[in-house]
């Protein structure tokens, strides 16, 4: 399994790195992509260029695909799908779990194996220990091709559901988002005093590390749905707070849209008589 040979669909600026880390791990890699002459660096390295999508499936029995997304996924391999057979399918493509457990259910039909995946870095560290991907659908295909995978970054299989890779992949991608809004917003509101924002960051950045260790305590009240276990501040304190935040912002001249909408959602939740409990209860109203 240490030399086992790959064939990657896909040569945007995460597949080539995808291929990259294959190919310096020593396994012979076939590449595909729809548009022609993005190869060739890959070639330098020892890769093989096929003609078509057809040949690259039919090169070898562990197929990984990084493409735009779903429907580029289909696009492609819809035409191709009888070479599918007995081979696995290893998914990368960003997409949902609904998305994932489709193309699950479209795969097996094909006579195939599938892994759906979430890839948790950007494409110069893949291969690097600061990559890990995230993996779930066919247990029998994950545990085969593991160290092939483990060449990409450390793999984590989450479970037999496909979606389960893409959900985390999602929630993962959600708190980074969240956190990068925040810090955006943070930076915009001191350089409205013409502080350099390469002076604030690393105060920013301290800040934000120490906010974190609060997350488990979170995690505990919600799975409990005991919401006033260990509160420290409040939801009534930190709303009644919360205003200054966007009038700050107001104030200074910069828009407070990147955190205005947890306003409303602090100010419903202490209206409804949690105002004692923590900030975790938001999300019962986030729920359906």
């Amino acid at each position: 399994m240490s030399n086992s040979p790959v064939t990657l669909l896909g040569l945007g600026a995460m597949g080539k790195a995808l291929a990259t880390a294959f190919l310096t791990g020593g396994h012979p890699t076939t590449v595909w992509n729809r548009t022609p002459g993005k190869a060739e660096p890959l070639v330098a390295l020892g890769a093989t260029d096929a003609a078509g999508a057809a040949e690259a499936v039919a090169a070898n029995e562990l197929v990984v695909v990084c493409l735009l997304d779903y429907a580029s996924v289909r696009d492609v391999l819809g035409p191709v799908a009888g070479a599918l057979r007995g081979r696995t399918l290893v998914n990368l493509t960003n997409g949902t779990p609904a998305q994932a457990r489709e193309m699950a259910e479209w795969v097996a039909a094909q006579g195939a194996a599938y892994l759906d995946g979430g890839i948790m870095a950007i494409p110069p560290g893949i291969g690097t220990e600061h990559a890990f991907l995230l993996y779930s659908g066919d247990q029998g295909a994950f545990d085969t091709h593991r160290p092939v995978l483990e060449r990409l970054g450390r793999a984590h299989f989450l479970g037999r559901d496909a979606g389960l890779a893409p959900l985390f992949d999602i929630a993962l991608l959600s708190g980074m988002s969240g956190m990068i809004a925040g810090a955006l917003h943070a930076l915009a509101l001191v350089g409205t005093e013409n502080v350099a924002a390469t002076e604030f960051a690393p105060m920013l950045q301290g800040w934000i590390t120490a906010m974190t260790i609060g997350i488990p305590l979170y995690a505990e009240q919600i799975d409990s749905g005991d919401y006033a276990h260990g509160v420290v501040s409040n939801v009534g304190m930190q709303a009644a707070a919360y205003v200054n935040l966007i009038r700050a912002a107001e104030d200074q001249g910069i828009s407070p849209e990147l955190i205005a909408p947890l306003k409303p959602l602090m100010d419903r939740r202490v209206a409804a008589g949690h105002a004692h409990e923590d900030l975790s209860g938001l999300v019962e109203l986030l729920r359906k």
